[in-house]
């Protein structure tokens, strides 16, 4: 083999190396974009349980404050009609303005 030849497989042999060892590197740094990739979606998909299980509380409490409230207006609706018939029964009229 001449030395020409000699000189020019090194020199395609060192650039096989260098771009096998670029490959490696950017496989590696592939590889570690990949993970911080998937832990950042588990702490999203956790965020995410953590904010259903917030919303059916919220839910499940607002459910709750409607039964609550809507008692108590059938309570005071009931009230009322006892006291305009105690005032209907006396004699008096109380006439209420018009809501809008």
């Amino acid at each position: 083999m001449a030395a020409l030849e000699v000189a020019e497989l090194r020199r395609r042999n060192e650039e096989l190396e260098r771009a096998a060892r670029e490959g490696r590197e950017r496989e590696e740094a592939l590889r570690d974009e990949l993970e911080r990739t998937r832990e950042r979606l588990r702490a999203v998909e956790e965020a995410e349980e953590r904010l259903c299980v917030d919303l059916g509380e919220l839910e499940a409490e607002a459910v709750a404050q409607a039964r609550e409230d809507l008692l108590r207006i059938e309570t005071l609706s009931h009230q009322l009609s006892a006291a305009h018939a105690l005032l209907a029964s006396a004699g008096l009229r109380l006439d209420l303005p018009a809501s809008n």
